[in-house]
């Protein structure tokens, strides 16, 4: 793409006059000052590290293992069968951990 040397440029001022310019035409704008996301209920979905969770309870169904299931000797994780990757001279071990 060819350049015109001998275009006038544009000055600082008037880059500063298009940007306040902008600005105006966004401050009519209903939803441009509008932060979309609660703060407080962001930081309520927040868990710092440590947090103390002992009021909280869990509310999941525990089911024993299956037939077609193993548990890997390595990560000690119950994968189906079809994870198996060898039977190791310590158990089974999962494709995960043997790779």
């Amino acid at each position: 793409m060819a350049t015109d040397y001998d275009a006038p440029r544009k000055t600082e001022e008037d880059t500063n006059e298009d940007s306040i310019e902008e600005l105006k035409s966004r401050r009519h704008d209903k939803n441009s000052g509008k932060v979309d996301e609660d703060e407080v209920e962001a930081a309520e979905a927040f868990e710092l590290p440590g947090a103390d969770l002992s009021h909280e309870e869990l509310a999941v169904q525990v089911l024993p293992k299956q037939t077609d299931e193993f548990t890997c000797a390595s990560c000690f994780l119950v994968h189906h069968r079809s994870q198996l990757a060898n039977q190791g001279k310590h158990g089974p071990i999962c494709r995960d951990c043997a790779a």
